[in-house]
């Protein structure tokens, strides 16, 4: 048995996948009021269908169903809680937005619980049900190779160490005289017909452009995959796309995820739906006490706004609560411990960083994301670039209230060159491998700060 019936997966995965969205949603309601009835009256007939219409939308537009055979496990986890991520903001958005009082947050939150460990669960025992199904010889795929090298033969051995993604190599075609050859390229076609094969692999390094073309040609015919190998093992740590310049491919060695629009798109869409529910959930409120607070500890405003470093190295106002008394140095110098320009009030908001709540605002206007590279006074800014290497390079981004350096304990004070190395590093691995699981994860783990406490929060 080959892959005639792999057209079905999606389809079985996609089906699974909503019905168990729709099974969460019932115990939910079962959960927060301990009867189904009433689950098909309003609210919750309208908010079931909108879930429902939303999960469909959300699986058409990005296809978290789709599973290839060599995609890894961690992966596809990480694509499935993005996608719930987006639903949950999205619905609680609309909740927010139409006044939806009396729709229980319990039963929510119990959905959004029940839902992620479902279907994570579902698609671990698919996923290693599938490739032990092709590990046994089954729903495999006949593939040949085009020239031999080095990485053809790299190629044969991840075929032969992974038979669980269900690849049967069938060998190498090459106009050479090794010994580990089937036959010559000419002999490829004839070969293909009467052996059943799916997919040709060619490598560029070993195979004139003239036979590509001819072997491309041959495939489209025979409805057969044809796909070109070429050797950048040298460029395996870098992110790399193809552009087209009329039709002159190019290849980007410098691309990073948020080049892309659609994670552009998701990045953003996040950004604005959890602001809005800081500003409305938590600064909404805990304004006014703040701002008294200020006001009584020590004269002058309430917040502060200094020029800082943003996307592409272009300037913006940043917005905090004041921590400090004027001081002429507040745009060249660090606070420092036991710094005597922070007022009493001041020094606790800079424990807690409540300070930088202001900053939500910064990130619904679009000069600032919610994670990402913290911004930089201007003076460091200069400083820095002269001293750490690719300093710049964190430009590329939208600066955030939070960041990958912050989370791990690079915040505050830079007291040598040293720290502030270390702390372009992670945001060079935050901007050069960007999720928005690592968005999440990255929240977490600041509030997990927060709350032990950070010796660097002063």
């Amino acid at each position: 048995m080959q892959h005639r019936y792999s057209k079905y997966i999606d389809i079985i995965v996609f089906i699974v996948d909503a019905l168990l969205l729709n099974i969460s949603f019932i115990i939910a309601y079962k959960f927060s009021f301990g009867t189904a009835q009433g689950l098909f009256t309003y609210p919750y007939s309208n908010i079931l269908l909108f879930t429902n219409i939303t999960w469909v939308a959300l699986s058409f537009l990005g296809k978290p169903f789709r599973i290839s055979r060599i995609s890894k496990l961690s992966e596809i986890l990480r694509t499935i809680v993005r996608f719930i991520v987006v639903q949950l903001f999205s619905i609680s958005a609309v909740l927010v937005f139409i006044n939806q009082l009396t729709y229980s947050r319990q039963q929510l939150i119990t959905t959004y619980v029940v839902f992620p460990i479902l279907i994570l669960i579902w698609r671990v025992i698919f996923i290693y049900s599938i490739r032990l199904y092709r590990k046994f010889g089954y729903n495999y795929r006949n593939v040949v190779v085009v020239g031999y090298g080095d990485i053809s033969e790299e190629l044969q051995k991840f075929f032969r160490l992974h038979p669980e993604f269900g690849f049967r190599f069938l060998g190498f075609f090459d106009n050479g005289s090794h010994n580990k050859i089937q036959g010559k390229i000419e002999d490829l076609k004839y070969f293909v017909r009467t052996n059943r094969v799916d997919e040709i692999y060619c490598c560029l390094p070993y195979v004139k452009y003239s036979a590509i073309q001819n072997i491309i040609s041959f495939g489209e015919k025979n409805f057969i995959k044809v796909k070109l190998i070429a050797d950048f093992r040298g460029f395996q740590n870098k992110g790399l796309e193809i552009e087209s310049y009329d039709s002159i491919p190019i290849l980007n060695v410098t691309s990073f995820p948020l080049e892309f629009q659609k994670n552009r798109i998701v990045k953003r869409a996040f950004d604005i739906l959890f602001s809005l529910i800081v500003i409305i959930g938590v600064f909404s409120w805990l304004f006014p006490i703040i701002a008294i607070a200020i006001k009584l500890d020590s004269r002058g405003d309430v917040f502060f706004k200094q020029i800082r470093s943003g996307k592409s190295n272009n300037d913006f106002w940043c917005w905090k609560f004041r921590t400090m008394r004027k001081n002429k140095n507040a745009d060249t110098k660090q606070a420092t411990l036991g710094d005597e320009r922070v007022t009493r009030v001041g020094a606790f908001l800079r424990k807690t960083s409540l300070d930088e709540l202001p900053q939500f605002f910064n990130v619904l206007m679009g000069s600032m994301s919610v994670v990402g590279p913290r911004p930089h006074m201007l003076h460091h800014t200069k400083e820095y670039s002269k001293k750490v290497e690719r300093f710049m390079a964190r430009h590329f981004v939208k600066p955030g209230i939070t960041g990958l350096a912050q989370a791990k304990g690079y915040r505050g004070e830079t007291p040598d060159v040293s720290f502030m190395k270390n702390r372009v590093k992670f945001d060079r691995f935050y901007i050069e491998n960007w999720s928005l699981f690592l968005d999440l994860k990255i929240i977490i783990l600041t509030i997990l700060t927060l709350v032990r406490g950070d010796e660097n929060a002063y």
